[in-house]
């Protein structure tokens, strides 16, 4: 696997740490470590969304441009 890291792989990882802290299993410290880290992949999540909404709405006013252009 690669180690760069894809919002579908952070998602899969916060999936999986919300198993860990359901389970009751986990330790304080391991909580607050999978709390955090849980934290910094949504974080990097909306990152990325934010990055892909803004490219799409240059996209849209590229778009714009064209069709006013061709009037």
């Amino acid at each position: 696997m690669s180690d760069e890291l894809t919002c579908e792989s952070a998602v899969t990882r916060v999936e999986e740490i919300i198993r860990r802290l359901d389970s009751g299993d986990a330790g304080l410290r391991e909580t607050l470590a999978l709390v955090k880290e849980g934290r910094d992949l949504v974080e990097f999540c909306v990152g990325e969304l934010d990055a892909v909404s803004g490219s799409l709405e240059e996209l849209q006013l590229e778009e714009l441009v064209v069709r006013l252009e061709r009037q």
